[in-house]
């Protein structure tokens, strides 16, 4: 098996502090998170980004902010900017991040019910969002909420890159309207990506541990943090992202996997090259 690739989601676009007050908002907070949780293990941050007023925001210029601090405090760590942003927004909105050319980006490849909500990623869109990334050289990490989101992403690269690219996927299972997130659902869903692509799990909520611990034992990866998951127990928020991202590589390494580094998720993810 490769070395565990770790990401976390430290901060989410639809979370507020009622649910978790331990989330962070400004950049120093998201900084902090994130090196706390480079020293238990991370090695990926998927960035989502606030306003003064913790208002989920895709402004480039608040990622700019976030993404120094985020370097700052912990230099060698990879930077995945999400295109998703917060349900609601706007083509403009969602597509700013790109504009800093982070080493890697979310692309969600289809609509999905979001809780009462409705997630809009029509294919135009999500083309546009592809052939932005491949322009400016960013990595994107295919996020797939069922099995028509692995077809659409194997179609984009199919009919836009004329050289085979490395793919890699993250398994989003256990969104209210997206697929389950059972052990069944992770063996399924990882069944269907193309040869040679490597993947990434996170369970939402309660889904969080089965789909962590059947991507430990499939050979995959995993994403937590505070986007995913609030809790470390039943009735117990976790008191940061470092104490998830902590538990995932205590797990890890009892079953003998080696923890990876920022370099080493680099070439698992087919990032190229470091971003300034």
């Amino acid at each position: 098996m490769d070395p565990l690739m770790i990401t976390v989601a430290p901060v989410g676009g639809e979370l507020d502090r009622e649910q978790q007050p331990n989330l962070p908002f400004a950049p120093d907070e998201v900084a902090e998170e994130v090196a706390r949780s480079r020293e238990a293990g991370a090695s990926v941050v998927h960035l989502h980004v606030r306003d003064e007023a913790g208002a989920p925001t895709q402004d480039r210029e608040r990622f700019a902010q976030v993404i120094d601090a985020v370097r700052r405090a912990a230099p060698d760590v990879v930077i995945q900017t999400s295109t998703g942003g917060s349900v609601g927004m706007t083509e403009d909105e969602r597509s700013q991040p790109l504009d800093l050319k982070p080493e890697m980006a979310t692309l969600t490849t289809g609509t999905v019910n979001f809780g009462d909500a409705v997630f809009e990623n029509p294919l135009p869109l999500v083309e546009r969002l592809f052939l932005r990334m491949r322009e400016l050289g960013i990595q994107p990490e295919f996020e797939v909420f069922d099995t028509g989101m692995v077809e659409t992403a194997r179609r984009l690269m199919d009919e836009h890159d004329p050289e085979p690219r490395h793919a890699h996927f993250d398994l989003v299972l256990g969104v209210p309207g997206g697929m389950a997130g059972t052990p069944q659902a992770v063996v399924h869903m990882a069944s269907l990506l193309p040869a040679g692509a490597t993947w990434s799990a996170t369970g939402i909520g309660r889904a969080h541990l089965p789909v962590t611990l059947t991507a430990l034992a499939l050979g995959g990866h995993v994403r937590t943090g505070f986007e995913d998951t609030i809790h470390y127990a039943r009735g117990r928020l976790a008191a940061s992202n470092a104490e998830l991202v902590a538990r995932v590589a205590r797990i890890a390494r009892e079953t003998g996997r080696e923890i990876a580094t920022p370099d080493q998720a680099r070439a698992i993810t087919g990032v190229t090259g470091r971003s300034g």
